[in-house]
């Protein structure tokens, strides 16, 4: 069906791409671009549904997500799912606990619902009651999970409640201070008999319930010097795993209480922990240890110290839909074994995992991410999510099969991760620069099971005014010419696709000059060849009027030119949208005159300088033609031109006549045969030269008369004396006159 190619090795593609991303697609000059898409990176880029992105850069069948449950809230922050598939959403910003059966087209029931900040975390327990925990209050209800009625927390029962879990622990019977202080449930699970076990941040501890016996206190099962316990797992010989938050501890704490630290990661905050089935304890980490997110402790009164705790940086971060910039780490943990970092993504935030047989599951932010990651370290992007946060994960049964629940922030939503209905990948889009002809499709040899489609376009959303899906043919894109391309790939069972490389050749447009500007009385060398001379700086005309205008980057910015009366140097700013090479043509026109003279051309700098005194004086028009002929052949080259605003050439001085002293005062006349007279100047006896204005005032004509007196201050002595004078054109031509004189 397609013609295979030889891929580039490693290096050459790295070195491609580097090139193309600087260049951009349509800075290549000439002849047929491929446009490849081959690594992760790029095809990041795209949009899968049911296709997995793997780290080598291949793309393959993934499960499928559905959207079940869209809440009114800006965070699902848990879920829990029973055996009959009825899931139990925690939410927050409203904290309320919702009911969503599996059964097709149900509604969710508000089962719970509160005036706190969150419901942070929401279990079955071993008894079948539901156990949720709220923030900043730091209590945990008992639910019933089959209630008709809404519960709040009047109707429900309190089975643990931090604020006085904490005076107790402390030995104070005043708790009213502690009702002002904000306390933190990260995670609840149950130990084989039954027991919970509830995860606390300020300070970090783990204490112990039993549910069945309400009237007993709750045990201070774990106190760790962390500022949170974050997340909790347990290994299969009854070990409690909990990760924290502060440096980034990883314990194992026995069924005694008594805690050891297994690992110490190098970022501050132990995100989630999970246990695989060959007992490898996984750790996601993230936040930089250098910066303490703690605020100060201030002193209140005298002998009682107030302590305030601010959540950990990855929540931080998900309530502000910001980024951690240090991204996130996973480790792998295993009894015996140095801890090995097993996964790092420096643009995500690894907020839950989940271990499966395929391998392990990270739920990220905040571009809402799943990612599989197997035990050699290569991992897949499986599935994109419509929200920025992917926050926690459970498994499902039910009529939704052996599916992954995901819950979202930013927005709420509720997300089954299970069998995909479709596998479809369609990729970045194309802009070729301009409009452009598309051509044959180079497929990784490895590539199976598969079929591939492109659309075309001249907008660069490929949302209405695009050409319909089409398969290939014979290898080659069947679609329109189009500035824009897209290629979709359908997986079949087993489906393999790598490299993918598009050949397109843009339709040539025409070269356009984009400002001309000549300067008289300047010469332009190039720069290894410039004189350190008095230079003139030459802008074209839009930027002396306040008007911003991009150029191409050799030709933005003042040119400097050597001042010298004798030459003219004219500039221009060129494009073309092809990026083709350009060649320039100069061409003369005088006044009076119809026919365009060529003065030089193959010029490939955008700056020239002529020699004007060769021509006569008077008004003349430049025109410059760019051709792309250095990229194209002779028969498909196209040229652009622009033709300059009219200027003078003026080589000539004026000439003074007529200069006469008569007493005290003197005369003479000055005409130049192209350009007004600027101005005019006397000198007596080879003194300094002083200004003289023209009869009438007025110096803005071709032949000016001055009259003028000597200056009482010359104080001139019997005898001889020298009276010489100049004038000036508008082109800084000098004619000058002398004559002697007699006083008495």
């Amino acid at each position: 069906m397609m013609r295979n190619f030889r891929p580039l090795s490693l290096p050459a593609r790295f070195a491609a791409f580097a090139v193309f991303a600087a260049l951009g697609a349509s800075a290549f000059a000439q002849g047929t671009h491929l446009w490849t898409q081959s690594r992760t990176e790029e095809f990041e880029k795209g949009t899968p549904e049911g296709v997995a992105i793997e780290s080598n850069g291949t793309l393959r069948e993934a499960p499928g997500t559905k959207e079940l449950l869209t809440t009114p809230s800006t965070f699902v922050w848990s879920v829990a799912a029973d055996k009959s598939g009825t899931a139990f959403v925690a939410t927050g910003s409203p904290a309320s606990v919702l009911r969503l059966s599996s059964e097709p087209g149900a509604k969710p029931f508000t089962l719970f619902e509160s005036k706190d900040l969150a419901v942070q975390v929401v279990r079955i327990g071993p008894d079948g009651a539901l156990y949720a925990a709220l923030m900043p209050s730091g209590k945990v209800y008992k639910l019933n999970p089959a209630a008709t009625a809404k519960q709040d927390e009047s109707t429900a029962t309190v089975v643990f409640d931090l604020a006085k879990a904490d005076g107790k622990a402390d030995g104070k019977n005043d708790t009213a201070k502690n009702e002002t202080k904000s306390r933190y449930i990260w995670d609840l699970t149950f130990d084989s008999a039954g027991r919970l076990y509830v995860a606390t941040g300020g300070p970090g501890a783990v204490w112990r319930v039993d549910p069945t016996k309400p009237s007993a206190a709750p045990e201070l099962f774990f106190k760790s010097d962390e500022a949170h316990i974050r997340s909790l797992a347990w290994d299969a010989k009854g070990n409690l795993i909990a990760g924290a938050d502060g440096t980034g501890l990883v314990y194992r704490i026995d069924p005694a209480g008594k805690g050891y630290v297994l690992f110490e990661a190098p970022l501050r905050e132990i995100t989630s922990v999970a246990v695989g089935a060959d007992g490898t304890i996984y750790a996601a980490n993230a936040g930089d240890k250098n910066r303490n997110p703690l605020p100060p402790l201030p002193v209140q009164g005298t002998g009682s110290v107030t302590i305030t705790f601010v959540q950990p940086g990855s929540v931080q971060a998900a309530n502000a839909s910001a980024s951690v910039p240090e991204g996130s780490e996973i480790y792998a943990i295993r009894e015996g074994q140095a801890p090995r970092k097993l996964w790092a993504g420096k643009d995500e935030v690894v907020y839950s995992l989940l271990s499966q047989p395929e391998g392990l599951l990270a739920l990220t932010g905040n571009r809402g991410r799943v990612f599989r990651i197997r035990a050699d370290g290569s991992s897949a992007d499986i599935a994109h999510l419509e929200a920025q946060q992917g926050l926690t994960f459970a498994s499902s049964g039910g009529s939704l099969g052996n599916s992954v629940l995901i819950t979202t922030g930013n927005t709420g939503k509720l997300i089954s991760l299970g069998t995909a209905a479709k596998h479809e990948y369609a990729s970045d889009v194309l802009d070729a620069g301009a409009l452009a002809r598309f051509g044959r499709v180079e497929i990784d040899p490895g590539a199976a099971n598969y079929q591939l489609f492109t659309r075309t376009g001249n907008v660069e959303q490929p949302v209405r005014g695009w050409s319909e899906w089409a398969p290939l043919k014979d290898g080659a894109v069947a679609s329109p010419a189009g500035r824009y391309l897209q290629w979709k790939a359908v997986l079949a069972s087993g489906g393999v696709l790598g490299s993918v490389g598009v050949n397109y050749l843009p339709v040539n447009s025409t070269p356009v000059i984009d400002d001309l500007v000549v300067v008289p009385g300047a010469r332009w060398t190039p720069p290894s060849a410039a004189a350190a001379d008095k230079t003139v700086s030459i802008n074209f005309p839009a930027a002396n009027q306040g008007v911003t205008v991009t150029y191409d980057g050799s030709s933005s910015g003042s040119l400097s030119a050597t001042k010298d009366r004798t030459a003219a140097t004219v500039r221009w700013a060129a494009h073309d949208d092809n990026g083709d090479d350009l060649s320039f043509a100069i061409y003369l026109r005088g006044d009076g005159e119809h026919v365009w003279r060529l003065l030089k051309d193959g010029i490939t700098d955008k700056a020239y300088s002529f020699d004007q005194t060769l021509l006569p004086d008077g008004g003349y028009e430049l025109k410059v033609v760019a051709s792309d002929a250095p990229s194209h052949t002779p028969g498909e080259a196209l040229t652009g031109e622009k033709i300059s605003e009219r200027f003078e050439i003026d080589t000539t001085p004026p000439v003074v006549s007529n200069l006469a002293v008569s007493g005290a005062s003197f005369r003479f006349d000055a005409e130049d045969a192209a350009s007004p007279i600027e101005k005019a100047e006397f000198s007596l006896d080879a003194g300094p030269w002083q200004y003289i204005e023209p009869v009438g005032g007025l110096s803005d004509a071709k032949r000016e008369h001055y009259e003028a007196q000597i200056p009482a201050s010359a104080q001139l002595k019997p005898g001889e004396h020298l009276l010489t004078v100049r004038a000036y054109d508008r082109h800084d031509n000098i004619g000058m006159a002398k004559t002697v004189f007699v006083t008495k």
